[in-house]
């Protein structure tokens, strides 16, 4: 299998079922530890936890080695994540129709966090033509000096209204967080961010290859890890 289950100490598919439904739906891991029980599998909520976390990124990866490619014009904005108590910042950026681009954990909201973003998702999809913000100064001072240190000219378009469809994005992420109240630690964040990121990006439709034409949401995330 692309994703590696060895050492682990039930079937594959079980596993991967309790973490599609911590990922996809507004649910506890507690809840997830009572839904596996009525299916007659005995898992602690806490070892749920664990696999979420390292399985995760490791879908992530098989998913980017597939995903579909993004347009040109995106729409970069931040959104609050609760950490041990104290708001962190998740930036997130899609393109003009929806689709997600990156996305990006990080404990502070300046010029040196929405660059290191920048980096990644460049990194992943290319450098696009614009980019639409808020009134983020500090958005605006990333993108240009990724512009000075590259000698690439990404238009700047500070337009609200434009970055709608950013805002209204967030949803889909805040959704299934929000039952969590809040993560223990940034480390464990993270990769439950990614996983929750991912199941979002399946719904939207951005996996690509001809293997996964016709199946369902579920069916490609467990498509995936194999």
């Amino acid at each position: 299998m692309a994703v590696s289950f060895k050492g682990a100490h039930f079937p594959p598919e079980v596993i991967l079922m309790g973490i599609r439904w911590y990922l996809a739906y507004p649910l506890s891991t507690r809840h997830v530890e009572e839904l596996m029980e009525e299916r007659g599998v005995d898992v602690d909520h806490s070892t749920i936890n664990r696999r979420v976390i390292k399985y995760s990124p490791q879908l992530e990866d098989e998913f980017h080695r597939r995903k579909r490619p993004v347009w040109v014009s995106w729409r970069m904005d931040e959104t609050y994540i609760k950490v041990k108590g104290v708001w962190v910042y998740l930036y997130r950026a899609v393109d003009k129709f929806g689709k997600t681009i990156d996305f990006l954990l990080t404990k502070q909201r300046d010029k040196k966090a929405a660059r290191r973003f920048l980096n990644k998702a460049i990194g992943r999809h290319g450098v696009p033509e614009k980019i639409t913000i808020d009134g983020s100064e500090a958005n605006a001072a990333a993108i240009k000096s990724y512009n000075e240190d590259h000698g690439t000219s990404i238009e700047i378009r500070q337009i609200k209204y434009l970055n709608n469809i950013v805002e209204q994005d967030h949803r889909g992420v805040k959704r299934v967080t929000r039952p969590m109240l809040g993560f223990k630690s940034f480390e464990a964040a993270q990769p439950t961010l990614t996983g929750i990121e991912l199941m979002h990006m399946l719904r939207k439709g951005q996996l690509g290859g001809d293997e996964f034409e016709g199946l369902s949401v579920a069916e490609q995330f467990y498509a995936l890890a194999s």
